[in-house]
C-alpha cells in the first residue's frame, strides 16, 4: 500500500465503527482503495455520492429551469430536435444545448438520434404533474433561506421567507387576511393529490360516518374522500380565510348539506364535534411538541369512544426515505421558524401521551410523500 497510515496502534480501538472511520482518514489508505481492483467500484460509488452532495444545488437548479422552461411539455409529444427546441425555450442555440446535456445526465431528458432529444424517465413523470412542479418552484425560497446554513442554525439573520409564506404559527393567525394564506393554500392544493391517493388506498374511510380535518386547507383533501364515500360526511376545520375557500371548493363539488367548512384555529378554539374519525394531513410536522400535545388531546377530547384519529405525513426513519425526514424537512421546518420531523415512533409516544391506543403504521406506497398512523380512542 502506498504511503504509511497514520496510528497504526489506535487503529482496531473502538471496535468496527471506530476502525472504519480512522481507516478512511487516512489518505494512504483512500489512495490504495481507489487503485485496488476490489475496492476500486465502491471508492468511486462513494466519491461520486459525496461529489452529489457538493453539486445537489446545482442538480435542483437545471430541473427548475427545464420546469420554467416547459422543457417536459414541449417533449411531450415525442422527440425535437436541438434547432427547433431552442426557439420553444426562447434560448439561444448554444445555451439550450447545455441545458440539454445538463438535464441527460440527471435522466430528465433522453439524447435520441443526431441531435435530437425526447424525455427521459425522470422528465416523463413531470409532465401534467402539477404537484411536483408546484414544489419545484417553490424550492427557491427554499433555497434562500438556506443560503447560510449555519446562521440558520445558529437563529442569526432576518426573517426567513419560509416563515412568510407559512404564517399560520403567527399569534394572530385566526384573523389572517385573504392575501396571507392565499400562496400557501395554492400551494397545499397542487401537491395534496400526492398524498390524497395514498391515504385513500392505505385506510378504509368507508366504515365511518364522519370525517373532520383538521388544518385541511381548501378542501382538496376531504373533496375527494367525498367522492370515493358518497354516504361520509365531512367538515374541514381551518383558519377562516382557508375555510372560506373550502366552502368554495365543496360547492363548486356539488357536495351539498354533506360538507362543511368551519373557521377557526386549532391552537386557540375547540375542534367542531360530531365526527368519529378526525385527519391531521401534513399538519403535526409543522409545530413545536407542546403544540402538537394539545391538539391530539383536543382530538382525543372531541372523539366518541372508539373514535379515531388518523395522522398522514412524511415520518422520519422511514425505510428508503431516511434523507426525507432528517435532513430536508429537518432544515425546511427549521427554516420555517418551528416544527421538526418525527418518526413513527415518536408520533406513537405522543399519541399515546394524550390517551389513544392501539396505534398502527399502515403502509403506503410510497413512504416517501407519506405515511400514515391510526389511532383509537379509549371505549372506557
Amino acid at each position: 500500500m502506498a504511503g504509511t497510515l497514520r496510528h497504526p496502534v489506535t487503529l482496531f480501538s473502538g471496535g468496527w465503527p471506530g476502525f472504519r472511520d480512522r481507516l478512511l482518514t487516512q489518505p494512504a489508505f483512500r489512495n490504495w482503495a481507489a487503485a485496488f481492483p476490489l475496492t476500486r467500484p465502491i471508492a468511486r460509488r462513494r466519491a461520486r455520492a459525496l461529489f452529489d452532495l457538493c453539486a445537489g444545488f446545482v442538480y435542483s437548479q437545471v430541473l427548475l429551469a427545464c420546469v420554467r422552461l416547459q422543457v417536459f411539455d414541449h417533449l411531450a409529444a415525442g422527440p425535437l430536435p436541438l434547432e427547433a427546441l431552442a426557439p420553444k425555450l426562447g434560448l439561444p442555440r448554444e445555451a439550450t444545448e447545455r441545458l440539454l446535456r445538463a438535464a441527460v445526465s440527471l435522466r430528465l431528458v433522453e439524447r435520441r438520434r443526431a441531435e435530437s432529444y425526447g424525455l427521459g424517465p425522470l422528465g416523463a413523470a413531470m409532465v401534467d404533474n402539477a404537484a411536483v412542479s408546484a414544489m419545484v418552484e417553490h424550492h427557491a425560497a427554499v433555497y434562500a433561506d438556506l443560503g447560510d446554513p449555519v446562521a440558520l442554525l445558529r437563529g442569526e439573520g432576518r426573517r426567513t421567507r419560509l416563515a412568510d409564506f407559512w404564517p399560520y404559527g403567527d399569534p394572530g393567525e385566526a384573523s389572517l387576511p385573504d392575501e396571507r394564506v392565499a400562496a400557501y393554500t395554492r400551494l397545499m392544493s397542487a401537491t395534496q393529490p400526492l398524498v390524497t391517493e395514498e391515504i385513500l388506498a392505505a385506510y378504509p374511510f368507508g366504515g365511518h360516518r364522519h370525517l373532520l380535518d383538521v388544518g385541511g386547507g381548501d378542501g382538496t383533501f376531504l373533496a375527494a374522500v367525498a367522492k370515493r364515500h358518497p354516504n361520509l360526511r365531512v367538515t374541514l376545520f381551518d383558519l377562516p380565510a382557508v375555510a372560506r375557500l373550502a366552502s368554495d371548493r365543496f360547492r363548486d363539488a356539488g357536495l351539498g348539506a354533506r360538507a362543511a367548512a368551519v373557521g377557526g384555529s386549532f391552537q386557540a378554539d375547540p375542534l367542531p364535534g360530531g365526527a368519529d374519525i378526525i385527519s391531521l394531513v401534513r399538519v403535526v410536522h409543522d409545530h413545536d411538541d407542546d403544540v402538537v400535545r394539545r391538539l391530539f388531546r383536543a382530538a382525543y377530547d372531541v372523539l366518541p369512544p372508539g373514535g379515531v384519529l388518523l395522522v398522514a405525513e412524511p415520518m422520519a426513519e422511514a425505510p428508503g426515505a431516511e434523507t426525507t425526514g432528517d435532513a430536508y424537512f429537518g432544515f425546511y421546518l427549521l427554516a420555517m421558524g418551528h416544527g421538526r420531523p418525527r418518526s413513527r415512533e415518536s408520533l406513537q409516544a405522543l399519541l399515546g401521551g394524550a390517551g389513544f391506543t392501539g396505534t398502527r403504521s399502515l403502509p403506503t406506497r410510497l413512504p416517501l410523500q407519506t405515511g400514515v398512523l391510526v389511532s383509537t380512542r379509549q371505549t372506557h
